[in-house]
């Protein structure tokens, strides 16, 4: 039985999936990004201090921990570069990062192209970060890209380049938008080559290898599993898939090398951007949570969209992954807040169902059925050292929770930082 596992977001994103990481890390010997680019935000509190993550994996504040950046990601080298200064002393040389010469690169054509396709889709925009995610992984498809190991390659590089610069510019100036210089493109990559050669490596073949002598690995995935490309509410949805199910293709390892998977999910829901939420309000509880949790976004700075904790959409994602242990974060938030519910199922012209349909329009009309539960009082999170701790307001919450997925809560997040984390079944 290898030692493994993926932990992914169970719902739309920013559900705790660095903090949940970061503390898993400590036991672990590995950490893996297999997907997804810096359009992802992952907060990390290390020795007090909070860290935004957009593309380093989580484990990357605990030194014995390898990092790797692995073959499913795009990877905008500037930025990661930015990001490394952010977190580290300026000038550090990072000894436990790796980065697969696989991952393709986001650059400026991307970028400008992103912001371009969104202008044009008007009230129609998908509401992504415009970070050049979407046509990375389109010019992935299209076979246009670059790819990290380009770097190691000046004249390749080059020429690669070159292509993506042709049919990129000419997109932009077909669409009255300012091209890009492609010469200025290319000394700038030769100056990232410089920084990021000694982190550029076969990360497929190192995990593999690793896995197979019984380290303990962790695959980390950006964004939830509504935004999934293929399973989520398309097409307001990401541009790959945060799932488990991707893991094999995004890290190049068998499908049976995962050993566990680990659903984050938080204690209510939220979306930023656009797309259908049936449990969406716009009423007190949404404003508490919103105040009391900081509902905002990571890197946009966006006010989140705030709903009730949806069942359909749990069992949905923990049936498509083969969800193990759940870790439910946030939980603390609800401490006192009243008119609290579940969604347990909907009503769509006046017929009942627990499933989500393909359509997201069809899906914006479902009326979400509820449950109610009893006001959880205020309890000191310092206390809660064990299930039996919390009060029998917030434990029937919880085991309702679990007897609806089928799953045990095996993590219970009550706070930032890693200590505020109870722990209820080792997982790695």
């Amino acid at each position: 039985m290898f030692n493994t596992i993926a932990v992914e977001g169970a719902q739309f994103g920013d559900e705790g999936k660095g903090k949940i990481t970061d503390y898993l890390a400590k036991k672990a010997d590995i950490v893996v990004r297999f997907q997804g680019g810096n359009n992802a935000g992952h907060t990390v509190y290390h020795d007090g201090v909070k860290h935004a993550l957009r593309a380093l994996p989580s484990g990357i504040f605990t030194p014995k921990v390898i990092n790797v950046i692995a073959d499913g990601v795009v990877l905008n080298p500037q930025e990661l570069i930015a990001e490394i200064d952010d977190n580290f002393p300026k000038g550090t040389k990072l000894t436990n990062l790796l980065i697969s010469s696989r991952a393709h690169l986001i650059l400026p054509y991307q970028i400008e192209r992103d912001k371009m396709y969104e202008d044009m889709l008007k009230d129609k925009k998908i509401g992504t970060t415009k970070n050049g995610i979407g046509p990375t992984y389109s010019d992935k498809a299209r076979r246009i890209s670059l790819r990290v190991g380009d770097l190691l390659d000046k004249d390749y590089l080059k020429e690669r380049l070159h292509n993506l610069a042709f049919f990129s510019n000419k997109e932009l100036e077909a669409n009255g938008y300012k091209t890009i210089d492609e010469e200025e493109v290319y000394e700038n990559l030769l100056k990232y080559a410089e920084v990021l050669k000694p982190y550029i490596s076969d990360t497929a073949l190192y995990l593999n290898e690793k896995i197979i002598e019984g380290k303990k690995v962790i695959f980390e995935g950006a964004q939830g599993s509504l935004l999934d490309l293929d399973h989520g509410t398309y097409p307001y949805v990401t541009s790959s898939s945060p799932t488990s199910l991707s893991i094999p293709l995004n890290a190049g390892i068998a499908p049976n090398k995962i050993s566990k998977v680990l659903a984050i999910m938080k204690a209510y829901m939220t979306r930023v951007g656009e797309g259908p939420m049936p449990s969406e309000v716009n009423n007190d509880f949404a404003n508490i949570i919103r105040e009391k949790a900081h509902e905002y976004g990571t890197v946009t700075h966006r006010p989140r969209r705030v709903g009730y904790l949806d069942l359909p959409i749990l069992r949905y994602t923990c049936l498509l992954s083969g969800v193990s242990d759940i870790a439910l974060t946030l939980f603390d938030v609800l401490r006192e807040i009243e008119d609290l519910k579940v969604v347990v199922a909907y009503s769509y012209n006046g017929i009942e169902t627990k499933n989500i349909p393909s359509n997201p329009k069809e899906y914006a009309q479902y009326k979400p059925i509820y449950k109610e539960f009893k006001t959880i009082p205020y309890y000191d999170t310092k206390k809660i050292k064990s299930f039996d701790d919390f009060p029998n307001e917030a434990k029937e919450y919880l085991n309702f929770i679990q007897k609806e997925l089928g799953a045990p809560i095996s993590i219970i997040s009550l706070g930032p930082n890693p200590e505020d984390t109870l722990l209820l079944k080792e997982l790695i």
